[in-house]
């Protein structure tokens, strides 16, 4: 990553900010991307950011501070012209930014939808679409997104959320596959890790007060080995995949294909489904679970 110049969004708390000092410690120079809302998505302060630049620069390193609104198609864009400006190259994106607006699905509005999809989701669309002319140009260049549980798996309260990263999950497979004859590479990470969002989880019972002490040992500086590893050249031969990253484990995650098929040599009619469909697929129906019910153990 020696001399590389990576643009990580979100970069001023959590994992962004791991990410940022990881790679930055490696000898990149980063582009620390952060508009400073608060976890449900206000406010704006460049305060964690700077504070992320400070932290490289006093280790020895090069970074330079960016606000943009990551959900602003030309904010984004002035990102990305940003680094090539500053350092002359964009090697690589990581896509971090986000916040929570958790309402139970009958009760969510559309406002707490909308600004959750237009962050997460089309705030990675805009700095991947931009940047993706610079590697298209170039010929070579990484992505890395951030996914979560809620999305591959479920969880209550999350549908914004949920959708965004489920989105996202779709949106890295896609650059994968459009830009893999430019020699452009494209993963998705869920990361379990304790951060401001998480913060926002109750602790008012013994069971929530557990599960939150075992979130805050899933520091969010060990989910930035992998994404330095994935923007490596070691990584060359890696792209549309999606991987989780639990304290000192590492999962790769399958991707949907079909389990199991039935035919009608007549066509369907609803009487013919109805006595053939649900026998033949109930065993292979994925359960209403949440990402806890699935990785039900303690983190290693």
């Amino acid at each position: 990553m020696k001399d590389s110049v990576v643009l990580v969004t979100g970069a001023g708390r959590g994992i962004g900010r791991g990410v940022a000092v990881e790679l930055a410690a490696a000898g990149a120079r980063v582009v620390v991307n952060d508009l400073g809302t608060d976890a449900a998505g206000g406010g704006n302060d460049d305060t964690p950011a700077s504070s992320t630049v400070d932290e490289i620069v006093a280790a020895g390193g090069e970074a330079v501070l960016n606000g943009a609104d990551v959900g602003d198609w030309a904010a984004a864009r002035a990102a990305v012209d940003q680094a090539i400006s500053t350092y002359g190259r964009l090697d690589a994106v990581v896509n971090c930014a986000g916040f929570l607006r958790d309402r139970i699905f009958h009760r969510m509005s559309e406002q707490e939808w909308d600004d959750v999809i237009r962050v997460h989701l089309k705030g990675s669309f805009n700095i991947s679409r931009a940047a993706a002319e610079r590697f298209r140009e170039q010929g070579s260049g990484a992505f890395v997104h951030m996914a979560s549980t809620a999305g591959l798996i479920g969880n209550f309260g999350q549908a914004n959320y949920s959708a965004a990263k489920m989105g996202i999950v779709g949106l890295s497979r896609s650059i994968a596959l459009d830009m893999a004859r430019f020699g452009v590479r494209s993963n998705a990470i869920a990361p379990f890790a304790w951060s401001r969002l998480i913060g926002t989880l109750p602790e008012e019972t013994p069971e929530q007060r557990a599960r939150v002490a075992k979130f805050r040992e899933m520091r969010a500086e060990m989910v930035a080995p992998l994404v330095h590893f994935l923007l490596s050249a070691d990584a060359a031969d890696v792209t549309g995949q999606v991987f989780v990253v639990r304290r000192n484990e590492i999962f790769l995650m399958s991707q949907p294909r079909p389990i199991r098929s039935i035919h009608h040599g007549d066509g369907w009619d609803v009487e013919s489904l109805r006595e053939r469909l649900v026998p033949s697929f109930r065993t292979g129906f994925t359960p209403l679970e949440r990402s806890g019910d699935v990785f039900s153990w303690d983190p290693i």
